[in-house]
C-alpha cells in the first residue's frame, strides 16, 4: 500500500469525530506518557488568585495565610480559582524532509493529522488555539483564539503548505532553504506565545542544533511545551537492496547492500533520537513518538489517553 502523501481541508475537518480519550491536562492515568511516574509533565492550567477570606471549617489549613491571619487577628485562607483557559499554539513542520514516508502516509500528512486532532480537543476544551506553519520558504501564523473560523484558518494554511509540498498546489521549491526554518519558526513562537501557553511541536527535528536547543529552553522557561516527534519505520531502518538509490535534489547515491550499512544507519538513527531525547529531557519537555505507519489518534490516545 502506498504512502499518502497529502491531505485537504474536509479530512481535516473530519478528524473533530477522532479527537477524543486524551487529554493536555496534567491530571493522567498513570500509563499515560504525562503522568506523575514520568520526570516530565505538563503543568496544565494554573492556579489564578481570587480572594482573601475568613477560616471556616473543613478549609485546607495550607490555604492558611499566616500573615493575613496576624495582621487582622483572625484566621484568614487565600482562594484560588482554576485558570479557566490555556492558549495552545501548534508549531508544524512541512519541510522537505517531511515529505517521506515508507507505509501508511508521509510524515508531512501524520503531522497535519496530529494538528487537526489537538486543535479540535483544544477546542472542546475552551480553550484558544492557533499556530505556525513553515516550510522551506514561508512561515505562516494564525494567532490563538476560541473560534471555529481560526481554527480552519490554520488549517488552510496547513493544507496549502502540505499540498504545495506533495506538487498538488504551487511547488514548493526545496534548494531555497538558506536559512533554519525550525529554528525561524521557535523564534516566532517567542513573540506569540509570552507566557502560560501550551506549545505543541510537530516535527521530525531535522536540522535541530544547538540554536534549536536555546530556542526551546527560552519557550519552555515562560510555556508548557510538548515535542510529537514524527518518524518513519523506514527512516529508522534501512536495509539496503539491489539498484536501491537515495537521492537528494541532484545528488543521487546507490545504498550498499552490506550488514554494515544497515547497521550503520540504524545506530546512527539511534544516536540522534537519543541526543534528543536528553536535550528535552533535561529541560522537561515530553516528547511523544510517533510512526507514520499506524493512526495517530490510536497513538496520541495510546500516550495521552485513558
Amino acid at each position: 500500500m502506498s504512502a499518502r502523501i497529502s491531505i485537504s481541508l474536509d479530512e481535516m475537518v473530519l478528524l473533530k469525530a477522532d479527537a477524543r480519550g486524551f487529554s493536555f491536562l496534567p491530571r493522567q492515568p498513570v500509563s499515560s506518557l504525562l503522568s506523575g511516574r514520568h520526570a516530565s509533565r505538563l503543568r496544565g492550567r494554573g492556579l489564578a488568585f481570587e480572594e482573601l477570606r475568613h477560616y471556616h471549617p473543613g478549609d485546607d489549613i495550607r490555604l492558611i495565610d499566616w500573615k493575613a491571619t496576624a495582621r487582622l487577628r483572625s484566621t484568614h485562607v487565600r482562594v484560588f480559582n482554576e485558570e479557566r483557559e490555556r492558549p495552545v499554539l501548534f508549531v508544524v513542520d512541512q519541510r522537505g524532509p517531511m515529505f517521506f514516508g515508507s507505509q501508511r502516509a508521509m510524515k508531512s500528512v501524520v503531522a497535519a493529522e496530529l494538528t487537526a486532532l489537538g486543535a479540535w480537543r483544544t477546542l472542546e476544551a475552551g480553550d484558544r488555539v492557533g499556530g505556525i506553519v513553515f516550510n522551506d520558504n514561508e512561515i505562516a501564523e494564525v494567532r490563538p483564539h476560541r473560534s471555529q473560523s481560526r481554527l480552519l484558518q490554520l488549517f488552510h494554511q496547513i493544507v496549502q503548505q502540505n499540498q504545495a509540498l506533495a506538487g498538488i498546489d504551487s511547488p514548493t521549491d526545496s534548494g531555497a532553504t538558506a536559512t533554519n526554518r525550525l529554528n525561524e519558526a521557535l523564534q516566532n513562537v517567542l513573540h506569540i506565545a509570552k507566557h502560560d501557553h501550551l506549545v505543541v511541536l510537530i516535527s521530525d527535528l531535522d536540522g535541530a542544533d544547538s540554536d534549536t536547543h536555546r530556542l526551546s529552553t527560552l519557550i519552555a522557561a515562560r510555556n508548557d511545551m510538548l515535542v510529537a516527534g514524527i518518524y518513519d519505520p523506514l527512516g529508522a531502518s534501512l536495509r539496503g537492496g539491489s539498484g536501491m538509490v537515495a537521492t537528494d535534489r541532484e545528488e543521487s547515491w546507490e545504498i550498499p547492500v552490506e550488514a554494515s550499512f544497515t547497521e550503520k544507519f540504524q545506530q546512527s538513527f539511534q544516536n540522534r533520537l537519543d541526543e534528543w531525547r536528553q536535550v528535552f529531557r533535561n529541560l522537561k519537555i515530553p516528547v511523544i513518538p510517533v510512526s507514520t505507519s499506524t493512526s495517530p489518534a490510536e497513538q496520541i490516545r495510546s500516550l495521552l489517553g485513558h
